[in-house]
């Protein structure tokens, strides 16, 4: 056969040795031991070699295309599909629905390789990272919750900026609940947190950052030195009350398993919602909840060290309505005046205990829907509105331009007296 042909090392050894078999000089099994064949693959590739030279050790499917291989026609088609439904969809993501949704079943590294064909895709340079301790999971579920927000545009230009809380369980990495709330506040906390206890039960600990949601970063006064005591946070308190220990972590990496969470989910759930066209919060949380917490469990939750549930079922002294709010301590005025966020109210005690409350210390609760009431050893105090002071902003002063004057570096003339005395001196030098 004549031109040109390309051939392999492993191919082009095999020609000398053939040689070296047709001319009689070595025997087949000699052959076999160098090509690492047996004598059977040796006799057919020497007939081979006879009936077509050097062409005929060149493998036959070298230049096919295999029989798995994608024609142009089906990857154009994936192109096609992704580039208008899924244009920032990843690989893996974008291979798992157009395998739900358009029954073209291939793996993702497949995906990608074609999404990288067809500037769909451009891999990302992996950087360095931190090398940090690495903390075992713990052995059951419900022994360790780690809780966190994430501030994010979760419904892009459908919706405003919101924030998800979100828990997750560290001995399997299932997702234990969450809810899109607008902000990561104490009611809000107190609202996702009511919600996930009554739904589980009471985990043994959380596992949270130091936000002043969850810590008070100061310093102990003076009262809190003298009992060894530090402030405790809205959160923390009613953790307290419900027997949850609530671990700080020091570090973001620290509690890594719910940071990586959110990576996850501000790509994934994001655009599930969008094809969802999902606009609202509410919407959001019940998607969450029903639909895509149950997905998620699925493929990415392992099975943990022991299968013990760790979750304690609530007690019924466990009052979440009386728990969780927000408490705090005011002074009592002589005339059973209570001064509370620019409001003065009136106490209204039962007969007989209107001298024991005077320049007493009472706790305030307010719960989410705003009611206020007033607890003094454990029993609430009637109450009513006395004052309630409206602040009046201050009007902002705004220079005129007329009144506006620049200060200008002015030079002083030559008959000025600064001058003359310059002058007077410089004589009286000259003069000596």
């Amino acid at each position: 056969m004549k031109g040109y042909f390309t051939m392999s090392v492993k191919e082009a050894d095999r020609i000398a040795i053939m040689d070296k078999l047709i001319e009689k000089r070595i025997k087949q099994k000699h052959a076999a031991l160098q090509l690492n064949l047996s004598t059977r693959q040796i006799r057919r590739v020497m007939k081979i070699y006879k009936e077509e030279g050097k062409f005929g050790l060149i493998h036959k499917n070298r230049g096919r295309q295999g029989n798995r291989g994608i024609t142009g026609a089906i990857k154009e088609e994936i192109i096609s599909l992704i580039s208008r439904k899924y244009p920032d969809f990843g690989p893996t993501l974008a291979c798992e629905k157009l395998s739900a949704l358009h029954g073209i079943s291939y793996s993702d590294e497949t995906i990608r390789k074609i999404m990288t064909e067809g500037n769909l895709w451009k891999a990302k340079n992996k950087r360095v990272k931190d090398i940090h301790p690495y903390r075992e999971r713990r052995a059951c579920l419900g022994e360790l919750i780690q809780l966190d927000g994430s501030p994010h545009l979760w419904f892009e230009d459908r919706g405003p900026s919101c924030t998800l809380l979100a828990f997750i369980d560290d001995a399997t990495s299932r997702i234990m609940d969450g809810m899109f709330v607008d902000y990561e506040g104490t009611f809000t906390l107190f609202e996702a947190t009511e919600h996930y206890l009554s739904t589980h039960g009471k985990p043994l600990s959380f596992y949270v950052d130091k936000h002043s949601t969850f810590k008070i970063n100061r310093q102990a006064d003076v009262e809190e030195d003298l009992k060894d005591t530090q402030a405790q946070s809205q959160f923390s308190r009613a953790m307290n009350e419900l027997s949850i220990e609530v671990i700080f972590a020091n570090s973001p990496e620290a509690k890594g398993r719910v940071e990586k969470l959110f990576q996850t989910l501000q790509d994934r759930l994001v655009k599930e919602m969008r094809l969802k066209v999902i606009k609202s919060k509410e919407e959001g949380t019940r998607f969450f909840r029903e639909v895509y917490i149950p997905f998620h469990n699925s493929k990415f939750a392992v099975v943990p060290a022991e299968k013990a549930n760790l979750h304690k079922p609530l007690l019924a002294t466990d009052d979440l309505s009386r728990i969780f709010t927000i408490r705090s301590k005011r002074m009592v005025t002589k005339d059973l005046v209570v001064r509370y966020k620019n409001t003065r109210y009136q106490l209204l005690p039962a007969s007989g205990s209107r001298y024991t409350l005077r320049h007493a210390a009472v706790i305030v609760e307010e719960n989410r829907k705003g009611k206020i009431s007033f607890i003094y050893k454990d029993k609430t105090i009637a109450h009513k509105i006395a004052v309630k002071e409206i602040k009046q902003a201050k009007p902002v002063q705004v220079a005129s331009s007329k009144d506006y004057k620049e200060n200008r570096i002015t030079i002083p003339d030559w008959d000025h007296p600064w001058r003359q005395m310059g002058r007077a001196q410089i004589a009286l030098k000259n003069s000596l």
